[in-house]
Protein backbone atom coordinates (compact mmCIF):
# COMPACT_ATOMS: atom_id res chain seq x y z
CA UNK A 1 0.00 0.00 0.00
CA UNK A 2 1.19 3.24 -0.64
CA UNK A 3 2.92 5.83 1.78
CA UNK A 4 1.46 9.51 1.84
CA UNK A 5 3.70 12.54 2.82
CA UNK A 6 1.36 15.64 3.84
CA UNK A 7 2.03 19.45 4.39
CA UNK A 8 0.39 22.34 5.95
CA UNK A 9 1.80 25.75 5.14
CA UNK A 10 0.91 29.37 5.44
CA UNK A 11 2.30 31.34 2.87
CA UNK A 12 1.77 34.65 2.11
CA UNK A 13 -0.59 35.57 -0.25
CA UNK A 14 1.77 37.61 -1.80
CA UNK A 15 3.90 34.67 -2.68
CA UNK A 16 1.75 32.80 -4.51
CA UNK A 17 3.20 32.62 -7.64
CA UNK A 18 6.89 31.87 -6.01
CA UNK A 19 5.61 29.33 -4.29
CA UNK A 20 3.93 27.46 -7.32
CA UNK A 21 7.39 28.14 -8.77
CA UNK A 22 9.18 26.06 -6.02
CA UNK A 23 6.46 23.69 -6.39
CA UNK A 24 7.12 23.06 -9.95
CA UNK A 25 10.64 23.13 -9.41
CA UNK A 26 10.43 20.41 -6.35
CA UNK A 27 7.69 18.07 -8.33
CA UNK A 28 10.51 16.62 -11.18
CA UNK A 29 13.21 15.66 -8.38
CA UNK A 30 9.90 14.25 -6.06
CA UNK A 31 9.36 11.73 -8.80
CA UNK A 32 13.14 11.09 -10.21
CA UNK A 33 13.30 9.74 -6.14
CA UNK A 34 10.07 7.67 -6.80
CA UNK A 35 6.75 10.00 -6.41
CA UNK A 36 3.89 8.56 -8.09
CA UNK A 37 1.75 11.93 -7.57
CA UNK A 38 2.47 15.62 -5.87
CA UNK A 39 -0.49 17.98 -5.21
CA UNK A 40 -0.17 21.60 -3.72
CA UNK A 41 -3.61 23.05 -3.32
CA UNK A 42 -4.38 26.78 -2.73
CA UNK A 43 -6.29 27.32 -0.02
CA UNK A 44 -9.94 29.11 -0.99
CA UNK A 45 -12.48 28.19 1.27
CA UNK A 46 -10.71 27.31 5.12
CA UNK A 47 -13.29 27.73 7.21
CA UNK A 48 -13.04 29.27 10.81
CA UNK A 49 -13.19 26.55 13.79
CA UNK A 50 -14.31 27.28 17.25
CA UNK A 51 -11.64 24.90 18.42
CA UNK A 52 -9.16 24.70 15.60
CA UNK A 53 -8.68 24.67 11.78
CA UNK A 54 -6.31 24.89 9.08
CA UNK A 55 -5.30 28.74 9.84
CA UNK A 56 -4.97 28.44 13.77
CA UNK A 57 -2.70 24.96 12.87
CA UNK A 58 -0.05 26.76 11.16
CA UNK A 59 -0.70 30.28 12.77
CA UNK A 60 -1.83 31.63 9.71
CA UNK A 61 -1.67 35.62 9.47
CA UNK A 62 -4.48 37.36 7.94
CA UNK A 63 -2.31 38.07 4.87
CA UNK A 64 -1.49 34.68 4.36
CA UNK A 65 -3.03 31.48 2.10
CA UNK A 66 -3.04 28.05 3.93
CA UNK A 67 -1.19 25.27 1.42
CA UNK A 68 -2.57 21.94 1.75
CA UNK A 69 0.55 19.82 -0.09
CA UNK A 70 0.93 15.98 -0.43
CA UNK A 71 3.47 13.72 -1.65
CA UNK A 72 2.04 9.82 -3.02
CA UNK A 73 4.81 7.40 -2.58
CA UNK A 74 4.78 3.67 -3.18
CA UNK A 75 5.60 2.76 0.11
CA UNK A 76 7.23 4.36 3.39
CA UNK A 77 10.95 2.57 1.94
CA UNK A 78 10.74 4.40 -1.10
CA UNK A 79 9.60 8.18 0.77
CA UNK A 80 12.94 7.43 3.45
CA UNK A 81 15.33 6.25 0.84
CA UNK A 82 14.10 9.11 -0.95
CA UNK A 83 13.86 11.97 1.91
CA UNK A 84 17.57 11.12 2.50
CA UNK A 85 18.64 11.68 -0.99
CA UNK A 86 16.42 14.62 -1.36
CA UNK A 87 18.03 17.01 1.68
CA UNK A 88 21.20 16.63 -0.19
CA UNK A 89 20.50 17.13 -3.98
CA UNK A 90 22.17 19.99 -5.24
CA UNK A 91 18.63 21.77 -6.45
CA UNK A 92 17.91 22.19 -2.65
CA UNK A 93 20.78 24.39 -1.86
CA UNK A 94 20.01 27.23 -4.19
CA UNK A 95 15.93 27.13 -3.29
CA UNK A 96 14.15 30.04 -2.20
CA UNK A 97 11.50 29.13 0.27
CA UNK A 98 8.76 31.58 0.37
CA UNK A 99 6.96 30.51 3.82
CA UNK A 100 7.90 30.70 6.98
CA UNK A 101 8.91 27.25 7.24
CA UNK A 102 8.74 26.90 10.78
CA UNK A 103 5.10 26.86 10.87
CA UNK A 104 4.86 24.22 8.20
CA UNK A 105 3.20 21.04 9.53
CA UNK A 106 5.00 17.79 7.99
CA UNK A 107 4.01 14.16 8.56
CA UNK A 108 3.57 10.72 7.14
CA UNK A 109 1.01 8.59 6.88
CA UNK A 110 0.04 5.24 6.34
CA UNK A 111 -3.40 4.87 4.57
CA UNK A 112 -6.23 3.00 5.64
CA UNK A 113 -8.37 2.73 3.21
CA UNK A 114 -7.38 3.43 -0.62
CA UNK A 115 -9.98 4.28 -3.81
CA UNK A 116 -8.35 3.90 -6.75
CA UNK A 117 -10.13 4.29 -10.80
Amino acid sequence: MSYILGFVVPVPTANKDKYREMAAKAAPIFKEYGALHHVDAWGDDIPDGKVTDFKMAVQARPDETVVFSWIVWPDKATHEAAEKKIMTDEWMRGLEIPFDGRRMIVGGFSPLFELND
